[in-house]
């Protein structure tokens, strides 16, 4: 501890002697005793504590945090000083880098030379900083994060706004302060004309706290420097309609609560980079024009690239950067049919396209740190340039006066040039003589007797008396300066609204006002109907309806699959991609897959294996529907002809494992058939492979939880099974059979029992029809799928197919192959 720090002054014990008792016995516990061998006993604890905070203040005034005043770190404002010194204004030659560095290093900044060398580079990248203060010629790093040439390669020079920080620097405006090694001096503060904080930001982290600041645009910041000095008791809200919010250098879209940040100096901006969609005849491209402020490019090129490889986004069918000259244009060619919305949208939810800048307005105001919101702001840079400006003029007044006095000797000495020039000449102390004979002050005596004789006879008098008018004219306007503040003010405001007309520019960055909503799922996939079929080994896959185009009766359809040995597709269902798809196992269990997670695939695709899609060992998938809300009930049939009545509610929440739906057997003598959606009042109807169907309400079965087995829904003969369930909303049945026979018919013709009965004649079953397949519940303007073990698929309309009575055995719907036999049918709108 220096002698300065211990010094107390007689004023300070005079005002507060209490306080100066509380600092000298802090003082005096900090310093560590000795004892009678002269060994020093210093306590562990409070020495650490001392050296800790003396590091961390270190770190935070001298290193990491920028001045509110001049907006400058240490290391910034000692390269900008020491450039000046070496006369690296913005129209003179550039030097290399390594001596500015040298420079920096051996006078003024203690530190290392890669230091110094990093802050001089970032100030000159116009990716870092929306105004560069220092100008750099050769390799200073690009925004696909290459590092810059070593400092013996490169140059730089001051730009011209730079000097605006610098102005006024020589006329007392500032404190100096010595330097590392006190030989010589150095500023403690620019005059900071321009409001380089705000306008640059900064980023730094001390020790216990950190800086983040956004920079802004120039012009909108001298507005409201403008606004505060004409009205400084203006509202936060009046200063975000000039200062709407952040403006980055790499611009972009932002959006934030600006209120919430300018007001505590605190918050987050969300930055979105500017895409364009750029159409052709032969493919659409998204094109990637502005990236959020300090993102590398490659970076995030390589985010997109990895994102499509593991095709988490499948819509890109190529990617490359045409970046040129500091313009940024990042390609990707969409596939064809492709809504790039979903694309963009998967871009921001999975790539920094999308990013975060967490502010915290953390600066030092007189040397301490301080959390600052808008109006703290603007209030210490007028009241930092209050006293600039003051000092300047003060300074200013007084170079005036000193030279209307030595102009006023002049004119004096030019009116008795004759008897001056003979006491300079024969007088044996000239100076004497010469204020005892004309009344000279020592100044004008000394600037009389340092001019020559030749020169002070030709003095021009109208010269010196324009002159001396003109001092005085500056004298009064800098005494009228100095003695109202509100010409300080003025003085201020015009520098103010010069820089705004020297430097400003437009806004780079676009504000979204409304906000960015949160991109969830359905903003990543778009909503279309698709259908997903399952085989009957278990592989499942996802093709888009318009895949199966309309054939008439009897047609043979097209390959709907590329099967393995003796696979067939088993169960087929059209849903949305936004739809939940809900597996029922063989064990009664239930797991959930977005219908967008389930793989696209040509017709002809075998597809994927649900055991790896849904991890589930040692059983089997039996059904799955889709489900949009989980809001109405389920109804479930088995093979024995159980029936079971359960809310969806209970299945509201996915689990990786899943859950129970039913308890089934454990031997394995009964199976799932059939799981529909249920609304209350609902009608349902079970159909039988030998021909049999019922129909009965739903309201006969009552709601159960997931452990349990059901009740009876229909009585069957000793061989006969359950294959379809269907939940009656339409006006007819359409019922297929292995043999490829079809027929519609009206619900109505079905006639309304109690559940648990034997139920009524389906379809007349034959050898040449075969077993009944599936039902499933129609209207007229339906379309169905029917496919086949061989993978055969046709898509016809229910126009094509007349309305028969319960006994008849239908019509041939599908010509089948030798040993070929229908799998499965599924319903489809006209419209999808």
């Amino acid at each position: 501890m220096t002698k300065e720090e211990k010094k107390i002054s007689k004023t300070q014990v005079e005002n507060d002697p209490e306080e100066v008792q509380v600092e000298e016995s802090f003082n005096k516990a900090l310093e560590p005793s000795k004892d009678e061998k002269g060994v020093f006993n210093a306590e562990v604890s409070s020495e650490m504590k001392k050296s800790y905070l003396d590091y961390a203040m270190s770190v935070i005034v001298s290193r990491a945090i920028p001045s509110i005043e001049d907006g400058m770190k240490p290391v910034q404002r000692r390269i900008l000083y020491s450039m000046q010194q070496m006369g690296l204004k913005h129209n003179t030659q550039t030097k290399k880098s390594a001596r500015i560095v040298g420079d920096v290093i051996g006078k003024y900044h203690p530190h290392g030379d890669t230091a110094v060398y990093d802050a001089m580079v970032r100030m000159a990248q116009d990716f870092s900083l929306r105004y560069p203060l220092v100008y750099g010629q050769g390799n200073f790093g690009s925004i696909d994060g290459d590092p810059p040439a070593a400092y013996r390669y490169t140059e730089a020079k001051m730009e011209k706004l730079a000097e605006e920080l610098l102005e006024d620097l020589e006329k007392d405006t500032v404190e100096f302060a010595p330097n590392f090694d006190n030989s010589m001096k150095e500023p403690a503060l620019l005059p900071g004309k321009l409001p380089a904080l705000m306008l640059n930001g900064a980023t730094g982290i001390a020790v216990g706290m950190a800086t983040n600041i956004p920079p802004h645009n120039l012009r909108e910041v001298c507005d409201s420097i403008v606004a505060y000095l004409n009205n400084p008791k203006i509202t936060l809200k009046e200063l975000l309609e000039i200062i709407p919010g952040p403006d980055f250098p790499t611009g972009g879209l932002i959006q934030g609560n600006m209120q919430e940040l300018y007001e505590t100096g605190r918050g987050k901006v969300v930055i979105r980079g500017k895409t364009n969609l750029e159409e052709t005849k032969k493919k659409d491209s998204i094109v990637i024009t502005e990236i959020p402020y300090m993102v590398n490019k490659s970076t995030l090129i390589t985010q997109i690239a990895n994102l499509v490889r593991d095709k988490k986004i499948k819509d890109i069918s190529e990617l490359r950067d045409e970046s040129n000259k500091g313009k940024i244009r990042i390609v990707m060619e969409l596939k064809k049919g492709v809504n790039s919305k979903f694309v963009t949208n998967a871009l921001y939810k999975y790539t920094r396209l999308q990013d975060s800048f967490n502010v915290n307005f953390l600066a030092l105001v007189k040397g301490k740190p301080r959390v600052l919101g808008l109006r703290d702001v603007l209030e210490n840079y007028v009241e930092y340039r209050k006293t600039i400006v003051t000092r300047r003029t003060d300074y200013e007044l007084k170079k005036a006066k000193a030279r209307q006095e030595i102009v006023e000797g002049l004119l004096k000495a030019l009116e008795n040039i004759d008897a001056i020039i003979k006491i300079i000449r024969f007088g044996k102390e000239p100076a004497m003589e010469l204020k005892a004979k004309f009344k000279f002050t020592e100044n004008q005596v000394k600037a009389i007797l340092e001019t020559r004789l030749r020169q002070l006879t030709k003095l021009e008098n109208d010269k010196l008396q324009s002159e001396f008018k003109e001092l005085e004219k500056k004298i009064k306007g800098y005494e009228k300066i100095l003695g109202d503040m509100k010409e300080v003010l003025k003085v201020i405001k015009n520098e103010v609204i010069e820089l705004k007309e020297k430097y400003g520019d437009p806004r780079r960055t676009q504000i979204f006002k409304r906000g960015f909503s949160e991109i969830s799922e359905k903003d990543l996939v778009q909503e279309k109907e698709v259908v997903v079929t399952i085989t009957d080994k278990g592989y499942t896959k996802r093709m888009d309806v318009q895949t199966y185009k309309e054939q008439k009766r009897g047609g043979k359809g097209v390959i709907g699959n590329n099967f393995t040995t003796g696979d067939f597709t088993k169960q087929i269902l059209t849903c949305s991609t936004h739809d939940y798809l809900m597996f029922f196992t063989s064990r009664g269990r239930v797991l959930w897959l977005k219908a967008y997670d389930i793989p696209e695939s040509e017709r002809y695709g075998k597809g994927k294996a649900l055991i790896n899609l849904l991890g589930i060992k040692e059983e089997k998938v039996t059904n799955v529907i889709s489900v949009s809300t989980f809001e109405d009930s389920l109804i479930m049939a088995t093979k024995k002809g159980m029936v079971k009545k359960i809310s969806l509610n209970y299945f509201s929440k996915p689990r990786a494992s899943g859950v129970k739906a039913i308890n089934l057997p454990l031997d394995n003598s009964d199976d799932l058939i059939g799981v529909e959606i249920v609304k209350e009042g609902q009608e349902i109807s079970l159909a039988t492979k030998d021909g049999k169907a019922i129909r009965f309400n739903s309201k006969d079965v009552r709601s159960m939880g997931r452990a349990s087995y059901g009740v009876t829904g229909i009585k069957l003969s000793e061989k006969d099974s359950v294959v379809s369930l269907e939940v009656l909303s339409t006006v007819a049945i359409f019922t297929i059979t292995k043999n490829g026979y079809g027929k519609r018919t009206a619900v109505e013709d079905y006639r309304k029992t109690a559940r648990a009965g034997k139920g009524v004649i389906n379809l007349k079953v034959s050898e040449k029809t075969g077993e009944v397949v599936n039902t499933i519940s129609v209207n007229d303007d339906d379309s169905i799928i029917i496919t086949t073990a061989m993978g055969q698929v046709i898509r016809m309309s229910l126009k094509n197919i007349r309305v028969m009575g319960r006994a008849a055995q239908g019509v041939r719907v599908v010509k089948l192959q030798s040993k070929d036999y229908v799998t499965d049918v599924v319903k489809v709108h006209d419209d999808e």
